[in-house]
Order: structure tokens, then sequence, then C-alpha cells
């Protein structure tokens, strides 16, 4: 076959950004939106649950979720979609990107309306049905990570890929912003429909019974976007790369993409070569080992790293808020205040440091490349956690507590204007189109593993040295200072996992995963 590229293939590469790009991100992105809306949104409910299931008689505080139940409201979205990355990342490149790609929208859709209903009304069934259904809708979610970031780099041109790769990952933070926005709306609405005395006026009637519907609403609404989605997806023909590489078809994948780009493209006869072919060489063989092993380490690693250190950072959220006064101590307020509140505080965040940094990524990683976007996010990650950690004490003061917060929103923009993008693009670009969805998977699978560790190791960890100081039901921990070196410690061995990771920038992908080479070697 030489080393000329497939013809269709070729023309995708060297193909004008047009109409069908844009729809084919806003297709893939608007999975994307809905998985974080549906991974983040409980957190802005968290606190809610507690009050309604949890409300003890004559305490102190408002009810709250113990930290069991609280780990696994939060942690099984996160164990479904680790789950979901590497079963559909495996499905994807064996029945093809499409067919799969519609399971996990309606999985998604199923599982985010069951999550909002309950099989009974005691604290127990309730926790263990909405775990339940997270579950699942994690596993859903999973499935969208490979398969959104494959078909968006399989439809793109070389010269716009990680752009376009990027924006559909982007479409992540403008999740996070419409759930908060939606709680805001909910919240608001239901508090001036249904006014209620703070907590330490009346413990009892500080939530509604009306509040139990607010969760629930939250909840079922991530179900809107995927279902508006389904269609469009199901119009969506098959990738031409897994059509003529994987299922050796390139005459029909000439005819779609001909159909999508509105342009001739000649269909190729088929080769004696590919009817009598060799032997390709499989996953996990000797010969991926030597090709691929490092780079699957690579993109492995550094996104594990990066996610301890992501995940983890949501856990002084909640007293940065406090500490600038967004949310006041939970007492001085009634159930549908504070989930008000919270979702304020969340949406200020994603406003300003969380949207802006996935679109600096958009914006620059085919002018500068993946690789010195990655290193220079872990670089100045690794910068803003010192710079918190060693003087911590001095961020406690009052009077410097918006120096902590700007420095806070430094590290997330740099997160995502750095290895939070990249780690997304890359394992879409430098692996042969028969094994892309499943390095993929298993990369994101990494990932979630990470997100794990930070997520609940350091909620742990981070609790007071002093066991009298730690959270009710916590042991001592090491404190947040310690947690902020460690976190600081995992950055730079992000820093320099990085370099296992090769540049994709400007090359077809083709080229990238050798494919060209290895049919060269047979023909």
């Amino acid at each position: 076959m030489g080393k000329e590229q497939i013809e269709v293939l070729n023309a995708l590469d060297v193909a004008k950004t047009q109409w069908y790009h844009f729809t084919a991100i806003i297709i893939a992105g608007m999975g994307f939106f809905t998985d974080a809306y549906d991974l983040f949104c409980i957190s802005l409910v968290t606190k809610l649950l507690g009050r309604i299931y949890y409300h003890h008689e004559g305490a102190e505080k408002p009810g709250s979720l113990p930290p069991n139940v609280a780990a696994a409201v939060n942690g099984v979205a996160l164990v479904g979609t680790l789950s979901g990355q590497l079963f559909f990342g495996w499905l994807g490149d064996k029945m093809g990107r499409k067919k799969v790609y519609g399971m996990t929208l309606m999985l998604m859709v199923l599982c985010s309306i069951a999550s909002g209903l309950s099989f009974g009304r005691d604290p127990k069934t309730v926790m263990t049905t909405l775990c339940f259904f997270r579950f699942w809708l994690g596993f859903g979610i999973g499935g969208d990570y490979p398969l959104s970031a494959t078909i968006m780099s399989e439809y793109a041109n070389k010269k716009t890929r990680g752009a376009f790769i990027a924006a559909v990952f982007a479409m992540q933070g403008f999740g996070i912003l419409a759930g908060g926005i939606f709680a805001i709306v909910i919240s608001s609405t239901f508090k001036s429909n249904f006014s209620a005395p703070a907590y330490e006026v009346d413990p009892l009637g500080s939530t509604v019974p009306q509040a139990d519907y607010v969760w629930r609403i939250i909840l079922m609404f991530g179900a809107i976007p995927a279902a508006m989605t389904f269609y469009s997806r199901s119009k969506m023909p098959e990738t031409a790369r897994y059509t003529a590489l994987v299922a050796k078809n390139t005459e029909q994948a000439a005819k779609d993409m001909a159909k999508v780009m509105q342009m001739e493209i000649g269909a190729e006869p088929k080769r004696e070569e590919e009817q009598t072919q060799s032997k390709q060489f499989g996953l996990f063989s000797k010969e991926f080992f030597a090709r691929h092993g490092l780079h699957l380490l690579g993109t492995c690693s550094t996104w594990f790293l990066l996610d301890i250190a992501f995940y983890s950072q949501n856990l002084f959220q909640k007293d940065i808020f406090t500490a600038i006064g967004w949310i006041p101590p939970a007492k001085t307020m009634n159930a549908l205040e504070e989930v008000y509140r919270i979702a304020r505080a969340q949406t200020l965040i994603a406003l300003c440091s969380t949207v802006p940094g996935y679109w600096f990524t958009v914006a620059f990683i085919d002018r500068i490349g993946r690789f010195a976007i990655q290193l220079m996010g872990f670089f100045f990650m690794t910068v803003f956690m010192f710079a918190l950690a060693i003087p911590y004490d001095h961020w406690t003061h009052k009077e410097n507590r918006i120096g902590f917060v700007v420095m806070y929103s430094l590290t997330f923009f740099f997160a995502n204007f750095g290895p939070n993008a990249t780690t997304f693009v890359v394992p879409a670009e430098i692996f042969p189109a028969r094994f892309r969805s499943t390095c993929h998977g298993i990369s994101s699978a990494s990932g979630k593993l990470g997100a794990m560790i930070g997520a609940f190791g350091f909620l742990y960890l981070a609790q007071n040295q002093d066991k009298t100081k730690a959270e009710a039901g916590y042991p001592a921990g090491i404190g947040v200072r310690n947690s902020l070196l460690l976190l600081g410690v995992v950055n730079i061995l992000g820093f320099l996992f990085t370099f296992l990771v090769p540049e994709s920038n400007g090359k077809s992908l083709e080229e990238m995963s050798g494919e060209n080479e290895e049919e060269e070697t047979k023909a």
C-alpha cells in the first residue's frame, strides 16, 4: 500500500474547517456538557440532602451526610465513570464509534431521571437508590470520554484538530456553569414561594417539605441536554477512519465523508493485499508495547497525577467560600438559602477561572502545541500550590483571604489551560485507529483513579493533625498545609511524566500512530 495515505483520510486531513466540523463539536460536546452537569451538580445538593434526611433533634448545626454516606454519594459516580471508560472504550473499537455513542447517551438520560426518584422515604433507601443510579449514570458518562474524543479526532482536519478536541472538552466548563445557574434559579424560585426561618431560629422549620423537590429537579434536569442530542448523534455517520482502517471499507468511508463534507472524494478500489491481509499486531502485544508502550504510560500517568491535584482542589472550596463570606455559617441560613449560596459561589468560580482556562487551551493548542501547554500547566500548578502551602499561616489571616482566593483560582486556571485539557486531547491522537478508543478509555480511567485519590484520600489527609479538631467522624490527618505540599510534589511528577508523551501538533493521525508504516511493511 506504500506510504501514501488512503485518499479519504487525506481529504479529511486537509479539509477546510466547515460547518460539519462545528456540528460535530456541538454533538460531541453536548455529551460532555451533560457529563459535567451530572458529575458536578451533586456537590450543589449534598448539604441539602444532609438537612432533609439527617436532621438530629436539638443539634446545634443542621444535619449533614455522615462521612461514609457522603463518600458513597460523591464517589459512586466516579467508580461508575472509571468502569464505563474501560468498557465503552473497548466496545468503541469493537463495534464502531457511532453505535456505542448512542448507548452511552441513552444510559445517561435514563439514569439522570432515575437518580431524582427514590424508592421509599427513609434515609437509607433514598441514599441507596441515589447511589445505585449515580453509579450507572457514571457508567454512561465514562463511555462518553473515549468516544467523544475519538470521534472528534477522527473527524477533524490536521491543522485545527487540537482545538476541535479541546473545544469538545471545554463544554465541561459550560456544563458546570449551567449546573450552578440552574440551581440558583430553582432555589430562588422555591425560596420566594416557601419562606422559612434560619436554622438557629427554628431547626425543623428551616427545611420546608418542598425542599425535597429541589435536589430531585436539579439532578433530573441533566437528562434534557442528553435527550436533545440523541437524535443528532444517531444521524452522524461512522467516522471515516473507523470505516476505512478498522472495518476496512474505504468505499463506504469515502461515501460517508462525501456526504457530510459536500465534496467529491474518489472511492478507492479494494486492493489485493487488503483482502489477503497479514495479521495486524494486537493490543498489549510485544509489538504494541515496543511502539506505544511508553506513550500509554505517559498518557495514563499524566492524567492520573493531574486528577489527584484537580479533584483535591475541590476540598478547599468550602473553606474558601466560608472564609470570604460567600457562604455564611450553615446555622444562619435555611435549607434553600444554603443551596442558593453554594450554587452562586460555584458559578462565580466557574466563570472566573474554569471556563476561561478551557478556552485559552482551545485558542492556543494548535499554535504552541500540546506538549508546551501541558508542561506550562503542571509548572504553574506546582508554583501556586507551593505558594499557598509554604506561607499557609499567612493566608489564614482575614486580611489575606482575597489573595488566597486569587492564587487558588490561578491553580484552577492553569489546570484547565494546561493538563486538564491536553490529557484529554493527546490519547485520541497518538494510537492506531483500532486501539484508539480503548487506549483513550484506559488513559481516562487512570485519571478517574487519580480523581478518587484526590477527592477521598485528601479528604482524610487534609484533616487537622489534632484528632479533636478533625471534622466529625474523620480521623486525624496531616493537615491542609502538608496536603498542599504533597499536591505540589504530585504536579512536579506530572511535569516529568509529560516527557513520555509525543507532540502530535500538525501531524496526521496515521503519521502519529505509525499506521502508514504498518501498511508499508505488509505491502
